[in-house]
């Protein structure tokens, strides 16, 4: 965003601080896309600035996802895999069955899903607060926001669900199974029906309170932090709002982890009448889990997720500077 230089009382710093936090978060694009959206000023909403800062956003997000989709696709092997295979064999075995291309399987419709979601979550986020807010003009609270962010979020997943499914089938999918996204959308559909497409749903919807619960809370905790030993005219740097974009993300990561392994697990499951019901159900994966693998098996496969954050968040942020450049939106 363009920002103007601080006039040097504190709300007018308080502002900055807002929203150059909320501009940097689009930069940690790592595949989950939970967190609250942004909120932006009404300048930028009648002037039509929304607009491009939503799709330099996504093209930062859809390079950023497609550099690091081996990595994306390394984590969803080991979430569903019980054993305790190492990185390296599971590397090893991607590139023996499918070879180098088979790395980025799965992330054709993980960068189509990036406008719809995005746009279903803005629209839905903006209408929210317009009936929380009703008559009145006063600033949204970080419990309004949650609550605003959660129902957002919640709407959009709802709506974009069946592509998130389609995403870990074709991620796992083996050489020549499918022959593209709607032959795998087909498939899946004449042979497990259409409630195929919305397994491990419930955990998903759950994954997302913690997680922009979380983003929130380290945000307004850091701010206040940051503005008890900083004096008022002093605006934050660029790598201190980075590092408190990437401990929110990161601390929500953590806390939701579990569900989304579960999720993912709920994803891959292929209906069969021969299959045991129960290892459908998100209980009864959750409760497979800690039998077989221990607490530690609802975190199997995090490690690739954290290595990818920061080549994620670096090339979001290059891309996004050169996006918004084009686009006649300057962040500086």
């Amino acid at each position: 965003m363009n920002f103007e230089e601080a006039t040097g009382t504190v709300p007018d710093i308080v502002e900055d601080f807002v929203l150059i936090f909320r501009e940097l978060c689009k930069y940690l694009d790592i595949g989950e896309d939970m967190n609250v959206p942004d909120d932006f000023t009404q300048k930028e909403m009648q002037t039509g600035m929304w607009w491009r800062h939503l799709a330099a956003g996504g093209v930062a997000g859809a390079v950023s996802r497609t550099c690091t989709a081996p990595l994306d696709r390394l984590k969803v092997f080991l979430q569903v895999n019980p054993s305790r295979q190492k990185i390296v064999d599971c590397f090893q075995n991607m590139l023996k069955e499918g070879g180098a291309r088979g790395l980025w399987r799965g992330n054709g419709i993980n960068v189509l899903k990036i406008a719809p979601e995005t746009a279903i979550k803005f629209a839905a986020y903006e209408q929210v607060k317009r009936l929380i807010k009703g008559d009145s003009q006063h600033v949204l609270s970080i419990y309004e926001r949650f609550v605003a962010g959660a129902l957002a979020g919640g709407f959009s997943q709802s709506a974009i669900y069946p592509l998130e499914v389609l995403k870990t089938r074709l991620a796992l999918r083996k050489t020549g199974q499918y022959k593209s996204i709607a032959d795998a959308a087909y498939k899946i559909y004449v042979t497990e029906g259409l409630r195929s497409f919305y397994k491990g749903y419930i955990p998903n919807i759950l994954g997302i309170i913690p997680y922009a619960g979380i983003d929130l809370a380290v945000y307004e905790t850091l701010k206040k932090k940051y503005f008890k030993t900083h004096s008022s005219n002093e605006q934050p740097s660029f790598w201190t709002l980075l590092a408190c974009g990437s401990a929110s993300s990161t601390l929500g990561q953590m806390c939701s982890y579990p569900l989304a392994l579960v999720r993912t697990r709920l994803q891959a499951h292929v209906s069969h009448p021969s299959v045991d019901p129960s290892s459908g159900t998100m209980t009864g994966v959750f409760r497979s889990i800690i039998e077989r693998e221990g607490f530690f098996g609802l975190y199997r496969g995090i490690t690739p997720n954290f290595i990818k954050v920061m080549p994620a968040v670096s090339i979001s942020y290059v891309v996004y500077e050169y996006s918004s450049r084009l686009l006649g939106v300057n962040m500086t």
